[in-house]
């Protein structure tokens, strides 16, 4: 699974200081940025765990705020942990991890 790039990250791009600027605005600017950043990983972690998002929403936010894929094992220490963090059941990130294994299962060829 390709994971989206993590918006919680802060950009490096464009954050040395600007021509022009004065060292209390470069400082300003990047308190801005921290805070954006600190914002939006706040945010995904409300989602993780928002009823109004189902289970493989909630697994897919988890995936991306910690950049690591729903563990293919079903006794792998991180099934109740991922639960934990999303407000779902073991046996809930259990069943996502059951309809991804049978996402990627090749399909039986239709005999004639």
């Amino acid at each position: 699974m390709g994971l989206e790039k993590s918006s919680n990250r802060i950009p490096t791009a464009g954050l040395g200081p600007q021509a022009g600027e004065s060292n209390g605005d470069y400082r300003e600017r990047l308190a801005r940025v921290h805070a954006e950043a600190l914002e939006r990983r706040q945010q995904e972690l409300h989602e993780q765990s928002a009823p109004h998002n189902d289970a493989s929403a909630r697994i897919r936010i988890w995936e991306r705020l910690h950049q690591i894929d729903l563990p293919r094992n079903p006794a792998h220490r991180l099934i109740d942990i991922i639960a934990a963090n999303t407000g779902l059941s073991a046996s809930d990130v259990l069943a996502e991890q059951q309809i991804r294994a049978n996402a990627r299962a090749p399909k039986p060829a239709d005999s004639i």
